[in-house]
C-alpha cells in the first residue's frame, strides 16, 4: 500500500510515483531487518541517499523551475558573482590556491564563480567539486561543458575529501541536507523519534533516546539555561561536529563560506518552535510530512549555526563572520554588480530587479539564509562580513 499524499500537493507523475514505491519498499525492508524501528536520521539518510534510489542519488530534477526547490545560484548569477568577489580577495593572498565546492547541485554556482573569477583575473589553480551523487556529477559536467567550455577544464571531481586544501571552500545548502535526529522531551529524559510500519504505512514511534542523543539534548538545555518543555519536539544534527572537524583538518590556509537557512541555538530551540524545523519540498510546495513521497521529495532541517561555529572553534578555526544572505550580498559587492542595471533593456532590468529582491528581501531569502565564514591563518577583512556581523549572537 502506498503512503497517502497531501491532497494539496501536486500529484506525482507515473514514473516518479513508481520510483517512490520502490524507495518505500526498500525502506520497509530495512525497518523490518532492524526489528521494526529505525531512527528518523536513518530514515532520512535512506530517503535522500540510498544508492540508486534516494532523492539525491536517483536521476530526478531537483533544482530550478522543473525541480522541487530553487537555490540562490538558480535565482540569479548575481549570487555567484558577489561570492566571487570575496573569493578573489582570499585567493589573492595565497600561492597556487584552489576552490573546493561541496555538493555543487546543478553546477550553476561553479559556472558563475569561474566566469566571474576569470573576469576578475583571479582564477584559482584548480576548482574541485566533492559530489556524492553520480547523477548530479554527470549533470554538473554537462552544464559546465556547455555553459563555460573555456573554463570547464579547471574543474575536477572528487570522490572523497582531499588530504589538504589551500584556498576557498564553498558549501551552499549542504548542512541542511544532513540527516537529523528528531526527539521529544518527556517528563523524565527524552525519547528518540523513530520510523516504523503500521498496516504497510510509515509511522512515527518513540523509544528511549540513546546515550549520544541524550547527552546532546542535555547540552542544549545547559546552553539555554533551562529545560525544554515537556512534549517539545525538535531536531539535532549529530553529524555536524564531525563534518566540521573534517573540514578543519583539510583546510591548511584559507576561508570557508557556508550558506544555509538557519538560526542561532537560542532561536532554534525557542519555546515557540515546539515542532522543530524539519521541512519537506515537492514541486515547489513546502510541507511538514516526511513520511510521504520517499525518494522523490527533499527533506531538510534548518541549521543550528551555534553548533557549527562551536565545532569550528573547537577544531582550531576562526570565525570570519556571520551575516544574513542580504548582508553578505550588500557588503560583498552587490552595488558594483548592479552598476550597469539602467543600461539594460527594460525587460532585463525588471528581471534582474526581481531576482535581487528574491535574494535579499527579509520575506524571501534575504533574512532566513545566512553565511558563516570560517578561516585559518588568514589576516584579511572581507567586506561581505562588514555589514552587521552577527557573530556575537551565536
Amino acid at each position: 500500500m502506498q503512503q497517502e499524499t497531501d491532497p494539496l500537493l501536486p500529484t506525482p507523475d507515473v514514473e516518479s510515483a513508481a520510483h517512490s514505491v520502490c524507495v518505500a519498499d526498500y525502506i520497509r525492508k530495512t525497518i523490518a531487518a532492524a526489528g521494526g524501528l529505525i531512527s528518523f536520521a536513518e530514515y532520512m539518510q535512506l530517503a535522500l541517499y540510498a544508492p540508486g534510489l534516494g532523492y539525491y542519488s536517483a536521476g530526478t530534477t531537483k533544482f530550478g523551475e522543473a525541480g522541487d526547490f530553487v537555490t540562490a545560484p538558480e535565482v540569479s548569477p548575481v549570487f555567484g558573482r558577489v561570492l566571487a568577489r570575496q573569493c578573489a580577495s582570499v585567493l589573492a593572498e595565497l600561492d597556487a590556491p584552489a576552490v573546493l565546492e561541496f555538493g555543487a547541485g546543478s553546477g550553476k554556482l561553479a559556472g558563475d564563480l569561474l566566469q566571474a573569477l576569470a573576469e576578475l583575473d583571479a582564477l584559482p589553480h584548480s576548482y574541485q567539486i566533492l559530489e556524492v551523487s553520480a547523477d548530479l556529477r554527470e549533470r554538473q559536467e554537462s552544464y559546465l561543458t556547455s555553459e563555460v567550455p573555456e573554463l570547464a577544464d579547471k574543474v575536477t571531481w572528487l570522490d572523497q575529501l582531499p588530504d589538504t586544501h589551500t584556498g576557498v571552500i564553498v558549501a551552499n545548502e549542504v548542512l541542511d541536507a544532513m540527516p537529523v535526529e528528531r526527539f521529544v522531551r518527556l517528563a523524565e529524559g527524552s525519547a528518540q523519534l523513530c520510523v516504523g510500519i503500521d498496516a504497510d504505512k510509515f509511522i512515527i514511534a518513540q523509544r528511549p533516546a540513546p546515550d549520544g542523543l541524550a547527552v546532546a539534548i542535555r547540552q542544549i538545555e545547559i546552553d539555554l539555561g533551562r529545560r525544554l518543555p515537556i512534549g517539545y519536539v525538535s531536531e539535532i544534527c549529530l553529524a555536524v561536529p564531525g563534518w566540521i572537524g573534517d573540514l578543519a583538518r583539510l583546510l591548511n590556509r584559507g576561508v570557508a563560506f557556508l550558506f544555509d537557512y538557519g538560526v542561532s541555538r537560542r532561536e532554534y530551540y525557542a519555546e515557540d518552535r515546539s515542532q522543530g524545523w524539519l521541512r519537506c519540498h515537492f514541486r515547489h510546495h513546502a510541507h511538514n510530512d516526511p513520511l510521504i513521497l520517499p525518494g522523490i521529495q527533499d527533506l531538510t532541517a534548518w541549521v543550528d549555526f551555534s553548533t557549527v561555529a562551536a565545532a569550528a572553534v573547537d577544531h582550531g578555526l576562526e570565525i570570519a563572520g556571520f551575516v544574513t544572505q542580504a548582508q553578505f550580498l550588500i557588503g560583498g559587492g552587490l552595488a558594483e554588480e548592479l552598476a550597469g542595471l539602467t543600461d539594460l533593456p527594460l525587460a532585463a532590468q525588471l528581471q534582474l530587479s526581481g531576482q535581487v529582491k528574491l535574494l535579499t528581501l527579509p520575506g524571501e531569502m534575504g533574512e532566513n539564509f545566512k553565511c558563516l565564514g570560517l578561516s585559518r591563518d588568514m589576516d584579511i577583512s572581507l567586506s561581505a562580513f562588514a555589514v552587521a556581523d552577527r557573530t556575537a549572537a551565536l
